[in-house]
Order: C-alpha cells, then sequence, then structure tokens
C-alpha cells in the first residue's frame, strides 16, 4: 500500500545520499532552505519504508514567471521502486499543495538524465545545459500549474 505524506527535512537526508549524492558526507545531503517555514517535503511509502522524496522551496527563478514559485530539489526514487509511477505520485501530491499554498509555477534545475522523464511530467526546459559541481550537466525546468 502506497502513502504519500509531509516528512521532516532530516527524513529525506539518506535517500538523497544514497540515489543523488553517493560520494558526499550525509552532511552535504542538508540543503539549505530545508527548515525555512515556507518549505515543504513529501514522502512516498511502501508500508513503512520510504521510497521517494521531494523537497519544495519558495524561490524564484530569473526568467520565469509566477506568483509564489516553489523550487522542488533532492527528487529521488529509490532503485527497486523506479518505473511504477510512484514519482508522478509524488509530483501530483506536490501540486495540490502548491496550488493551496497559491503558487502558479515551480521549476526545478533537472539533471540531463532525468530531463525526459520532467518532459512527460509537463515541465518545459529554460535555457542551456549547465554544470553543477560534482553532480554534472543539468537544465532548468519548470511548470505552470
Amino acid at each position: 500500500m502506497i502513502d504519500i505524506r509531509f516528512i521532516s527535512a532530516t527524513d529525506t537526508y539518506a535517500i538523497r545520499q544514497q540515489i543523488l549524492r553517493p560520494t558526499q558526507s550525509i552532511e552535504e545531503c542538508q540543503y539549505e532552505g530545508d527548515l525555512d517555514d515556507s518549505s515543504f517535503h513529501i514522502g512516498v511509502f511502501e508500508g513503512e519504508v520510504l521510497i521517494s522524496i521531494g523537497s519544495f522551496y519558495q524561490e524564484e527563478q530569473p526568467g520565469l514567471n509566477g506568483y509564489l514559485p516553489y523550487r522542488l530539489r533532492g527528487m529521488a526514487t529509490l532503485t527497486d521502486y523506479r518505473g511504477n509511477g510512484i514519482g508522478k505520485q509524488l509530483i501530483e501530491y506536490s501540486e495540490e499543495v502548491l496550488k493551496e499554498k497559491g503558487c502558479e509555477m515551480w521549476w526545478c534545475n533537472a539533471r540531463i538524465s532525468a530531463g525526459a522523464y520532467y518532459q512527460k511530467l509537463g515541465l518545459i526546459q529554460l535555457g542551456d545545459v549547465f554544470e553543477i559541481e560534482p553532480i554534472g550537466p543539468h537544465v532548468i525546468m519548470y511548470k505552470q500549474i
């Protein structure tokens, strides 16, 4: 049984490290803004096992317009659970939360390897590829909601 709910920033760190930043320390998996009042973190559980995460931060991105923009960071799903629509469910749930807050647009720095995935979720690329050290090439992607 899949359950989607709010989680703490601390709850995200293990999956952030395992999936997104395996060469970095757990301390480096703590993002600026994790504890801001406007930030929120969503977790998808199978039973009591956390299998997917996403964190949202109220943050503007130059070149994008929309009231109360939010940024997605640290979205990750455990390898064994990919391809089952778990990430899509997390995003759909999160978009409902964002709409309730009055958000009109959200965006992310998407890894090149995840670009097609985000396009399937309705995001649009803004600008060119850029490098985030030591993680790799990214593009800005966004979605009006």
